[in-house]
């Protein structure tokens, strides 16, 4: 049976729909969460790879040496050509592993809103056919450049590159697409505070997520779906 190795940083950010895909297309995974100091593999003994999101970020390489380990993993997984996704922190380190420049925003993106594909998505694997716009669930402070010899496939009002795609099988989704009302009612609690600094209501956000739960369930079981079935 094909074989996933998840890294889950934080206990509110986890695989959600991303997981019930790889379920239904009979995909195996494993997840290590390392926010239990489960450690991180320095061998990726997977069919493929999911990295995803936190609070922390590229340059906090020095205090959380996991972050270099798990740079390794993203590349032995695109020296083999193996699917590999990550979602927000994980599209940050992808895209960092591959030379772009990963900063700070001049604010953050917090909250429910439109993401608009780019004329690339129209043939992607994962995104063709996908509603245009859809809705996703944001939260982060940091964004990067295009990575030479990547694929732009998404774009939001005010950030540039809401995903990407390097070759056939690397995926980097700065946006949350596998959030459930549930994941959003951890995350809005977990960094409330967070979002008391960025003067933004949390419950509005919790209802938003009832709102939006359907179209954007849809979406990404489409993504996510089509994901799992190209782990060999």
């Amino acid at each position: 049976m094909p074989d996933v190795l998840i890294l889950q940083h934080v206990r509110p950010e986890p695989p959600g729909i991303i997981a019930e895909a790889l379920d239904d297309c009979g995909v195996s995974h494993r997840t290590v969460q390392i926010f239990r100091d489960e450690p991180v593999p320095d061998t990726l003994n997977a069919d493929g790879l999911v990295v995803m999101g936190g609070p922390m970020g590229v340059g906090d390489v020095d205090d959380r040496p996991h972050l270099s380990r798990e740079m390794g993993l993203i590349e032995q997984a695109l020296r083999t050509e193996g699917p590999l996704l990550g979602v927000c922190l994980g599209s940050q380190l992808l895209a960092h592993v591959l030379g772009a420049d990963v900063h700070s925003a001049p604010t953050k993106e917090i909250g429910w809103g439109d993401v608009s594909l780019t004329g690339a998505a129209a043939d992607d694997p994962l995104f063709r056919d996908v509603d245009d716009p859809f809705t996703a669930f944001h939260w982060h402070g940091d964004v990067f450049t295009l990575p030479d010899s990547a694929v732009s496939l998404a774009q939001s009002v005010q950030t540039e590159h809401q995903a990407f795609r390097h070759g056939d099988h690397a995926y980097g989704l700065l946006f949350h697409l596998e959030v459930t009302p549930k994941t959003v009612a951890w995350m809005t609690t977990a960094f409330q505070d967070e979002i008391a600094e960025e003067g933004l209501d949390g419950a509005a956000m919790r209802r938003a997520a009832m709102e939006h739960e359907s179209a954007l369930r849809r979406t990404a079981r489409t993504v996510f779906g089509r994901w799992a079935d190209s782990v060999p």
